[in-house]
């Protein structure tokens, strides 16, 4: 009797404390956020810069939307031009160019995405499964490279291999086969742009997917090798599976900023092949907008772009999460 009274008030002290526990533990929290602060301090003071310079090139500039809306004067400012309302974007939507534009937009998203976004991945996959370290390291190194050329060089350098006087028509004309000189072909103008975005990015890209491979337990490999499973099948159930929350996440990226495909690349290209096959709508916004001091007409254009590229994002996470997947955010 006396040990079950005992064993009772120990129950009834554990239940107390544990009451008491959480009652303090608002204030427990508060501490612990302080202490982390505290510890951390150092490494918030690092990224402040890194802040600053998001708030005043990506944020701040939002305020110039305004001028979609408004018949911008620069010699007043934004606050004292006049107000235009949609007058902008009936502009915009009523002229032929912006369609082309939209249309090479989408074209060129299209190709880049079936053609450029798969080539990080299998090049990953390339290299992960190359024994030797050294060897790993050094091809990494090669693929990398690129991804520090301006595009003028860039560009240049395919203009030597490919342009009218390159290596290929010397071939050509060796063999009597003629001349084709692919830099001023409006037809294979969207292999030429991806080919050169997969030669300079697509080294680069690789390494998010590496840390995804790295990230793969080893022991599942091995545990498919003793069931008999060979290299082709230990790679499509266990590399890819564990690649799939990184590749939708990469994914999910890509489109949401699929309307952006290279300002500069297609700038330095534009005149080669004409502006009905190398605009887009980056290029729309700058040659009809502020190339002719027309900022409203190019800041409603690239309005549009900016609300598209969010509607494609959106849609994109939530097919993510349709999956199974994280996306960008959890549920």
């Amino acid at each position: 009797m006396a040990a079950t009274i005992t064993t009772k008030a120990k129950k009834e002290s554990t239940s107390a404390a544990v009451e008491g526990g959480e009652k303090s533990l608002p204030g427990a929290n508060r501490m612990t956020r302080r202490t982390q602060l505290r510890r951390d301090k150092s490494l918030i003071i690092m990224t402040l810069p890194a802040v600053a310079l998001l708030l005043v090139f990506n944020y701040v500039p939002l305020f110039g939307l305004i001028t979609a809306f408004e018949y911008y004067d620069p010699l007043v400012g934004v606050v004292h031009s006049d107000w235009g309302g949609l007058d902008q974007f009936r502009q915009v939507f009523n002229d032929p160019l912006f369609w082309e534009a939209l249309r090479n937009t989408l074209w060129l998203s299209f190709v880049q995405l079936i053609l450029f976004f798969p080539m990080p991945i299998v090049l990953a996959l390339v290299l992960n499964t190359v024994l030797s370290e050294r060897l790993r390291n050094f091809i990494q190194s090669v693929v990398y490279l690129p991804h520090f050329f301006s595009w003028v060089l860039v560009i240049t350098i395919f203009k030597e291999m490919l342009g009218g006087a390159g290596v290929l028509n010397h071939f050509l004309a060796q063999h009597n086969l003629g001349s084709w000189n692919v830099m001023t072909d409006p037809h294979t103008f969207a292999l030429l742009i991806t080919s050169q975005a997969v030669w300079k990015e697509a080294g680069w890209g690789i390494i998010v997917f590496l840390a995804a491979l790295a990230a793969i337990d080893q022991n599942l490999y091995e545990a498919a090798a003793v069931d008999g499973a060979n290299r082709w099948r230990r790679m499509w159930h266990i590399t890819l599976p564990g690649m799939r929350g990184v590749i939708v996440l990469m994914l999910v990226l890509r489109l949401g900023n699929a309307l952006t495909v290279g300002f500069e690349q297609l700038l330095i290209q534009r005149d080669a092949v004409g502006h009905d096959t190398a605009d887009v709508l980056d290029t729309f916004s700058f040659y009809y907008g502020i190339a002719t001091n027309n900022y409203s007409y190019g800041a409603a254009a690239g309005l549009f772009k900016s609300v598209i590229s969010l509607l494609l994002i959106w849609g994109a996470n939530k097919a993510a999460h349709a999956f199974g997947e994280d996306g960008l955010y959890r549920k």
